[in-house]
């Protein structure tokens, strides 16, 4: 299920609609994701008292339209002055139990204890005849957690209710952890997942059913909504499955690595852009790979009739650039405009020509250009309502290598947590479904051509060696000595430590974008912007 955060009425409406559904396809049990009721994670929301009131109103309606089926649903609990992550276990028009998750997440994306109280019971609930424990994400995540209680106490499956986001390898290690205490325990796992982008977060969905051996007897779709149903027989000694033909599930198949982050990067952009309420786009095409992947992605997600291209030339812009930015925006069939900022950057180097007297042309003069560009952007949406998509890369957030209020201005920054590396291979996959991304753009040398013959490489090292050193730091968070020993060469660690760690006033005020990675900038890694420490 996709939820919608705070839209409790919609959330409630469609667990409503769901719940049918899977009445009239013969289901004993339904299972919705964690705090399918407010959306997640709901953040400072919930210290409105109006806004927990609401979801438990909620609650109380979608309890009306469950008859004989159960339904597990996520809401958040109030008891006194705290309140809990919580399922709610309905059955015939009542809420029959409540279970509180007890193990609260508190690292990279969680922060649940900021929130929610840990529940102290690993309750098993007998209904129907059917003995079954209910778990919240982190509490399955552990031998020792609460499942392994409910076992001892004769639950014959659990059912786990998640929010779990997604990052590459995400599902691998999601399915070893339910496999593996699905074995120990001897027991029955569902597991159901939230889908769908928020913020900065995807949810990728891809529910499951594990049997007492740990095999993945059932796996629903990845990155989109679905209903799955299964039959499992919990009393081997009957073996019966009740007047219904047996179903043994559906396994929907897992994405390669580099479908899989486009799958993510289309809906985190897409709910980003519809959930905010916005309907169109605008990209600044350079002639780049960053830009061209940007825009197939948005109208991938969008449609090509809500992008439009715009290429913006200065006086070192190349005919190559102008070319490659047309030809793509013909093969999407975006709409293409093409504005020129050189009277704009006269303009500008004229009225501060008596200020910078006897100074020598610098980097001043390049980002010049990259704010002007960033200007008329902002501009257009400001006129038209578009959300402009930034196409900065996570090689050159994490470096530096960008523009405050220039390439940076913008709502969404769709491959922020993208190394550059992979934005290649993300192009290349994108082409292979059809051909839209000019091959100049992929064979040529990356350059933001904001001076003569200017190339990425003369201020980075190349980006085959540049982005596994900041894997290294910045999310395997290696210091220098380990770095040197993985075979790094002295002088690019030091190099590109100093340009990461200087460069923290800029991520700060970048815009959102999405986390396809272990640890993406923001949420995952929080560093202080006035620090003194040094890695020597």
């Amino acid at each position: 299920m996709n939820s919608v955060v705070g839209d409790i009425s919609y959330n409630a409406q469609k667990i409503i609609s769901c719940i049918g559904r899977a009445e009239r396809a013969g289901a004993d049990i339904v299972t919705f994701p964690e705090l399918a009721v407010t959306g997640y994670p709901p953040e400072d929301l919930l210290f409105k008292s109006h806004f927990i009131q609401r979801n438990i109103d909620a609650l109380k309606k979608i309890a009306l339209s469950v008859n004989g089926i159960i339904a597990v649903v996520g809401f958040v609990d109030k008891r006194g002055s705290n309140i809990f992550n919580a399922a709610a276990i309905i059955h015939k028009k009542k809420i029959r139990a409540i279970y509180h998750k007890m193990l609260l997440p508190n690292y990279g994306v969680f922060d649940e204890m900021r929130y929610f109280k840990s529940g102290e019971e690993p309750s098993v609930f007998n209904i129907n005849g059917m003995r079954f424990g209910v778990n919240i994400c982190e509490d399955a995540w552990h031998v020792k957690g609460p499942m392994a209680r409910q076992v001892d106490r004769g639950a014959k499956i659990i059912l786990t209710i998640n929010s779990s986001p997604y990052h590459i390898g995400k599902i691998g290690e999601r399915e070893q952890i339910i496999q593996k205490n699905a074995r120990n325990n001897r027991v029955f796992i569902s597991y159901t997942n939230m889908v769908g982008g928020q913020d900065e977060l995807v949810f990728d969905g891809r529910s499951m059913l594990v049997d007492r051996s740990g095999r993945v007897v059932a796996r629903a779709k990845a990155f989109e909504e679905d209903l799955l149903v299964s039959d499992i027989v919990l009393d081997p000694i009957k073996k019966s499955y009740g007047s219904m033909p047996a179903r043994t599930g559906r396994i929907s198949p897992l994405l390669k690595n580099t479908e899989e982050v486009y799958r993510a990067l289309l809906l985190g952009l897409k709910d980003y852009v519809s959930k905010n309420g916005f309907k169109k786009v605008a990209i600044g095409l350079s002639g780049g790979i960053d830009s061209a992947l940007v825009a197939a992605l948005a109208v991938d997600a969008l449609g090509k009739d809500n992008v439009t291209g715009l290429f913006m030339p200065s006086r070192y812009s190349s005919k190559r650039s102008a070319d490659d930015a047309k030809r793509l925006a013909s093969n999407l069939g975006i709409r293409y405009e093409a504005v020129s900022i050189e009277s704009i950057f006269k303009t500008y180097l004229a009225s501060l020509e008596k200020l910078f007297k006897g100074l020598e042309s610098n980097i001043t003069e390049e980002n010049l250009q990259a704010r002007i560009r960033g200007n008329i952007l902002m501009a257009l949406s400001n006129k038209f309502g578009w959300l402009i998509l930034t196409t900065g890369n996570k090689s050159e957030m994490s470096t530096g290598y960008a523009t405050l209020y220039g390439d940076m201005a913008g709502g969404f920054a769709v491959i922020k947590d993208v190394p550059k590396t992979l934005v290649y291979k993300l192009s290349v996959y994108r082409n292979s479904i059809s051909e839209v991304i000019p091959l100049s753009v992929l064979t040529r040398e990356p350059t933001a051509e904001l001076k003569p013959d200017q190339k990425d490489s003369d201020t980075l090292t190349e980006y085959a060696k540049l982005d596994p050193i900041l894997k290294s730091y910045v999310e395997d968070d290696y210091d220098i000595k380990k770095m040197i020993s993985l075979g790094f060469k002295s002088s690019d660690v030091l190099k590109i430590i100093a340009m990461v760690d200087k460069s923290e006033y800029k991520r700060r005020q970048s815009p959102p974008g999405i986390r396809i990675t272990p640890k993406a900038f923001g949420k995952d890694r929080r560093m202080p912007i006035t620090n003194r420490f040094k890695e020597l």
